[in-house]
């Protein structure tokens, strides 16, 4: 008797854990490494025969995305029957036959890889891995993967279609990926690149809205929804659900045409605790693209500030001399140095009477500053085969491109591989308007900076300026323009020394609409001149958009911090914890200071800290502030005034 009960149990066993392995295999189940991530995806039943896929996504705990839809739609018939398959069922979405397979093993990678041109220069990618199979069981031979990514930042997945077995060419029609939050999340939003926010409950979008968006939810966390390795599939962007105002569905601005095999972009959810952490995590965009493809990059690629020169022999030589004086390495001539630049009849081969481009090239050569130039997208259609080997040859060093499309499958590729182009003739590249990054710049690091920002030529309010680095600069580089000495300004001098810390970008463009002639000898121009534009380490102080930020960023053994507020003053800290110990560091202050005499009213300043100080900045309305640590002996520190934790700078 003891001996059937026992083979009964292990009967019962073995069917136990048979069920078990089955429910296993239809479910995909990953955590983060430090387990604060988890994301689930799986398979609903609609009716009979029809399933969709759904996911979720938590956060210690806590429900951030819960029963989403996910998915792709097609519209291959026509391919069908033109390749002789022409009994296939045609159900009511492509996803609806679909069964899961099997989920592939997890898998765990960490490693390091450096970045040369980014804001931290030592990059980890740590993540755990698992693959989902999909396939049909019938005749089609359709199959889809998920594959899923859990780091310690956020979640990524991606669909992957597998090579057809028959060749059957795929129309993509329709990302079915949704994002279902819980109620009362408010997003940040803005309906195109160069927009400015919003700010309210998902259901006042009534558009769709820019990547990144980053949303906050009742429950106190903090999500930003982005993409990365976008260069072969169209702009997609997020828009309320017309069944559920607490539901993002994605919104593909074009059809995408696929042979498989083929993947789509990674779809990012970042979840933290704290806005700021936002973008201390944002290299997971960069992760998330193939690494660099360019082998002798460190030797042709170079950051550096960058400043315009208006269209002549004599504007541009003065613009050399100027940088040269001031520690800018590059110059650009932008658009009508070829005419018409906004048309097909434009040759960008031929450079206007007025300018004496071989010269002005020549002569920055002599002085150390290289030349950019502007190019709209009718020359770089018609052209860029041609003028690039050419501009190279000119001696130029980097194209600003300007007014490119971008947002179709056609024109995102065309736009990439102009990219890959310029790299094949070692010229850097800058993108111009609506353009917003994903990582590229990672694998083709020519790429050094793009805008797709409501930058400083429009003259934005700091309060705007206090919401791009927790939405707009998590997607990467960004082309802010940085104006000084314009009276249009509607920010204060020291809030504009602030933005060219804040807002990174490898190619960092300084005095827009200003000439030498309208720089003031001022003395925070040393701001600028000591100003890196990457960096080894990136710190958030504190921040909340629409608020304020207080940023630091090291370059070597020097730090950098930056302090911004909205159009609202405020009293702001800079706990110096960040400092090497027992190492004193002067500080040299930039803060605004409305009774001194010079054009830009800002006060310089030098004072001894250490790490465990604390600074205290009372920033006007409008306002910001700077401050450049750099590592002195303790004789020398003598010289200087110490500073006071009571000082309110």
């Amino acid at each position: 008797m003891d001996m059937i009960r026992s083979m009964r149990y292990r009967t019962l066993l073995v069917v136990w854990l048979a069920v078990a392995a089955i429910a296993a295999a239809q479910e995909l189940r990953l955590t983060s490494p430090d387990g604060s991530h988890e994301v689930r995806f799986y398979q609903t039943a609609v009716v009979d025969g029809v399933r969709e896929l759904r996911y979720s996504i938590g956060y210690r705990g806590a429900e951030v995305i819960t029963d989403a839809r996910a998915g792709l739609e097609m519209d291959n018939e026509v391919w069908e029957k033109a390749l002789g398959f022409r009994s296939l069922e045609q159900p009511e979405s492509w996803m609806h036959r679909l069964v899961i397979d099997s989920v592939g093993s997890i898998a765990e990678v960490d490693t390091l890889w450096h970045n040369a041109y980014g804001e931290r220069s030592t990059v980890r990618d740590h993540y755990r891995t698992a693959t989902l199979h999909l396939s049909r069981h019938d005749d089609s031979d359709y199959r889809l993967d998920v594959e899923v990514r859990a780091y310690d930042e956020g979640i990524a997945f991606r669909y992957f279609l597998p090579e057809h077995k028959k060749a059957i060419f795929h129309k993509v029609v329709d990302d079915l990926t949704e994002y279902r939050f819980p109620a009362g999340t408010r997003a940040w939003a803005e309906r195109w690149a160069q927009a400015t926010f919003t700010h309210g409950p998902l259901a006042e979008l009534t558009q769709p809205v820019e990547r990144a968006l980053t949303l906050d939810l009742p429950n106190g966390l903090w999500v930003a929804l982005t993409d990365a390795d976008v260069d072969d599939w169209c702009l997609t962007k997020y828009a309320v659900s017309p069944t559920d105002t607490n539901t993002l569905r994605s919104v593909m601005y074009s059809p995408v045409d696929v042979v498989t095999y083929c993947a789509t972009p990674w779809k990012v959810v970042m979840v933290v605790d704290t806005p700021g952490k936002l973008i201390e995590h944002n290299d997971i965009v960069l992760n998330l693209n193939p690494s660099c493809e360019v082998p002798d990059a460190a030797e042709w690629v170079h950051p550096g500030k960058i400043m315009r020169a208006n269209i002549s022999t004599e504007a541009g030589l003065k613009v050399i001399d100027f940088c040269a004086e001031h520690g800018i390495p590059y110059m650009l001539f932008d658009w009508q140095w070829y005419m018409p630049c906004t048309s097909h009849d434009g040759d960008a081969t031929q450079v206007v009477d007025k300018l004496d481009l071989p010269r002005v090239i020549a002569y920055g050569k002599e002085r150390g500053v290289g030349v950019w130039l502007y190019v709209n997208q009718h020359a770089l259609m018609r052209q860029a085969r041609e003028l690039f080997p050419l501009l190279r040859e000119w001696g130029v060093v980097g194209v600003k491109s300007g007014f490119v499309q971008y947002a179709s499958h056609r024109w995102a590729t065309w736009l990439h591989d102009l990219v890959r182009l310029a790299a094949d003739n070692h010229l850097m590249m800058n993108i111009h308007d609506e353009f917003r990054p994903s990582g590229f710049s990672r694998t083709y690091p020519n790429l050094l900076t793009q805008e797709g920002i409501c930058g400083n030529e429009e003259w934005p309010d700091a309060t705007h300026n206090v919401t791009l680095p927790f939405t707009r600069m998590l997607n990467g580089a960004a082309d802010y323009t940085i104006c000084y000495f314009d009276k249009r300004l509607r920010n204060t001098h020291a809030h504009q020394l602030a933005a060219s810390l804040i807002m990174f970008s490898p190619l960092q463009t300084i005095f827009w609409y200003d000439t030498p002639e309208r720089c003031a000898p001022v003395p925070e121009l040393r701001w600028f001149e000591q100003l890196p534009t990457t960096f080894d380490d990136t710190r958030v102080i504190s921040g909340y958009p629409g608020d304020h930020i207080v940023m630091a960023r090291r370059e070597g053994d020097a730090w950098y911090a930056a302090l911004m507020t909205s159009n609202e003053g405020s009293m702001q800290t800079l706990p110096l914890d960040f400092l090497s110990s027992g190492t004193p560091y002067l500080a040299q202050v930039y803060t605004d200071d409305p009774s001194l005499p010079t054009p830009t009213k800002v006060r310089c300043a030098e004072y001894v800290v250490q790490a465990g100080q604390t600074m205290q900045f009372l920033l006007q309305p409008r306002g910001g502030a700077t401050v450049r640590f750099t590592p002195i002996d303790k004789k020398m520190a003598k010289n200087y005034t110490r500073y006071r934790n009571t000082n309110k700078l």
